[in-house]
C-alpha cells in the first residue's frame, strides 16, 4: 500500500479530479473577475486608458503564455517522477522550474525596457495611447518575476496533489490587486501606472505565499540556493518537451486577436469591441474549464508514471464530463441573456445591436472546444505536448483567420462569428486523432 503515500495513486477518480480541479476552477474564476475589475477601474480614467491597457494585452499575454507553459511542463514532469517514487528528480524538477522562472523573468525584464515602446509602436502612432500602454506594459515586464514564480510554485504544489494552496495563493493576489487598484489609479492619482503597480504587487504577494507553501510541501523538498544549485540540462530539456508546444500555444491566441482585430475594425471600430467584450465574458465559462485541466494533467502524469491505466482514462472521462456540463452552462446563459452579459459594459445600442448576435454565434463553440481541452490534458500529462500546440495553431492560425476572412468578404458581420464554431469543429476532430495516437502508443501499452 505504499502507493497511498500520494493520493492520486489511490482517491477514486470522481472525488480526487473535484478535489483537485475545484479549487484551481475557482482560482481562474478570481482571476477572470479581477481582469474585467481591472478593466472597469481603468476605464473610469479615460477610454484612452482603457485603450491603452488593452494594447497592452497581447504583451501580458505573453507573460502568461510563457509563465504557465514553463510551469506545465515541470508540472507533467514532476507528476511523473512521484508516480515512479523518484523522490530526489521530483525535488531536481523542482528546483529546476524555479530557476526556469527566474531565467524567463530576465528575458521579459530586458524586453520590457528596450521592445515594449517599438513593439507596441506598429499598433498606434497617437502619442498619448503609446505613452500610457508602454508605461503599463514595461512596469508589468520589468517585474514580472512575482506572476513566473508564483505560477510555477502553483504547478509544483499541484503535481504532488495540493490544489487548496494554490487556491488560497490565487485569491491573495487578486483580493490585493483589487483593493490596490482604487488605491494607485484614483487615491494617489497615478491612473494606468496605478493599475500596472497594484497588478504587479498582488502578484509578488501570491509569489511570496506561493514559496512558502511550497517549502512546506510534504512530499518533496524546495533547496534552491544561488550557490548550490547547478541547472541540470536532462532535466530543462524534458521540462520544455512539454513546455515549449504549450508556450507556442498560448501564445498563438495574440496572434489570433490581432488578425481578427484587422478584420473586423473594417467592419466598425464597435466590432472590434465586441470581440474584446466576449473575451472578458468568455473567461468565466473558459476559465474552470482550464483549472479542471490544469487539476487532471498530474493525476494523468502521476498515474501514467504509476503505470496505472484503468485510472489514467478515468480521469480522461471524468474530464471530458465535467467540461460540457460547464461550457454547455455558458452556452446557455449566452444563449439566454446575452444583453445582460453586455450591460456589464455598458454596451451602447450599437453595441448591443453587434453584440447580441455575436455572443449568441459564437458561443456556439463551447460544446466541440469543451472535450477538445479536456482531451488536451492527456497529451500534456503523457509527454506529447506536440500535439496540443498543433491542435492550437491550426485551429487558430490555420483555420479560424483564413476562415473569418473568407467570411468578411461577403460584407456580413455576423458571417465572421461563424468562423469560431467552424475552427473548433476542427480543433475537436484533431483532438480526438491524437487522442486515438497517445491512447495506442502511450496509454494502452502499460497495461492495467
Amino acid at each position: 500500500m505504499e502507493n497511498k503515500q500520494n493520493i492520486m495513486g489511490y482517491e477514486p477518480i470522481g472525488r480526487l479530479v473535484i478535489k483537485l480541479s475545484l479549487p484551481l476552477m475557482l482560482s481562474m474564476l478570481i482571476q477572470a473577475l479581477y481582469n474585467i475589475v481591472d478593466s472597469i477601474f481603468v476605464s473610469r480614467v479615460s477610454e484612452t486608458a482603457l485603450t491603452a491597457v488593452s494594447l497592452a494585452f497581447p504583451l501580458q499575454n505573453l507573460i502568461i503564455a510563457f509563465g504557465v507553459g514553463t510551469a506545465v511542463g515541470v508540472n507533467s514532469l514532476l507528476a511523473r517522477k512521484l508516480g515512479e517514487k523518484d523522490i530526489e528528480s521530483a525535488e531536481k524538477c523542482a528546483d529546476n522550474g524555479i530557476f526556469l522562472a527566474l531565467a524567463t523573468w530576465a528575458v521579459f525584464a530586458m524586453a520590457g525596457l528596450f521592445l515594449a515602446k517599438p513593439m507596441l509602436s506598429m499598433f498606434t502612432d497617437d502619442e498619448e495611447l503609446l505613452s500610457l500602454s508602454t508605461i503599463y506594459a514595461q512596469i508589468c515586464m520589468v517585474f514580472s518575476f512575482g506572476v513566473f514564480v508564483d505560477i510555477t510554485c502553483e504547478r509544483i504544489m499541484q503535481a504532488t496533489g495540493d490544489s487548496f494552496h494554490p487556491m488560497v495563493v490565487q485569491m491573495s493576489g487578486a483580493i490585493t490587486n483589487i483593493i490596490l487598484d482604487p488605491v494607485f489609479i484614483f487615491t494617489f492619482r497615478m491612473g494606468v501606472a496605478g493599475a500596472a503597480i497594484a497588478t504587479v504587487i498582488g502578484q509578488i504577494v501570491s509569489m511570496m505565499l506561493a514559496i512558502y507553501f511550497v517549502r512546506k510541501n510534504k512530499f518533496i523538498k524546495l533547496s534552491i540556493s544561488p550557490r548550490k544549485f547547478r541547472p541540470d540540462g536532462k532535466i530543462i530539456a524534458e521540462c520544455y518537451k512539454v513546455g515549449v508546444p504549450t508556450i507556442i500555444m498560448n501564445s498563438v491566441s495574440t496572434i489570433m486577436v490581432s488578425g481578427l482585430n484587422s478584420i473586423l475594425i473594417s467592419f466598425s471600430t464597435t466590432a472590434v469591441s465586441v470581440l474584446g467584450v466576449y473575451f472578458k465574458l468568455q473567461s468565466f465559462a473558459f476559465m474552470p474549464v482550464f483549472g479542471l485541466q490544469a487539476g487532471t494533467i498530474p493525476i494523468i502524469a502521476f498515474n501514467y508514471g504509476a503505470k496505472n491505466k484503468k485510472r489514467m482514462t478515468k480521469t480522461i472521462k471524468v474530464g471530458c464530463a465535467i467540461a460540457l456540463a460547464i461550457l454547455a452552462t455558458g452556452l446557455a446563459i449566452f444563449q439566454l441573456i446575452p444583453d445582460v452579459l453586455l450591460g456589464f459594459f455598458a454596451a451602447s445600442d450599437e453595441m448591443l445591436e453587434i453584440g447580441i448576435p455575436a455572443l449568441r454565434i459564437v458561443s456556439l463553440c463551447f460544446i466541440p472546444a469543451a472535450i477538445s481541452i479536456a482531451l488536451t490534458a492527456s497529451f500534456q500529462a503523457t509527454g506529447v505536448g506536440w500535439a496540443a500546440m498543433v491542435v492550437s495553431i491550426v485551429r487558430q492560425l490555420a483555420f479560424l483567420l483564413p476562415i473569418a476572412y473568407l467570411l468578411s468578404l461577403r460584407g456580413v458581420l455576423n458571417d465572421v462569428w461563424l468562423a469560431f464554431f467552424l475552427a473548433d469543429i476542427v480543433g475537436l476532430t484533431l483532438s480526438v486523432i491524437f487522442y486515438i495516437y497517445v491512447y495506442k502508443t502511450k496509454i494502452k501499452p502499460i497495461g492495467e
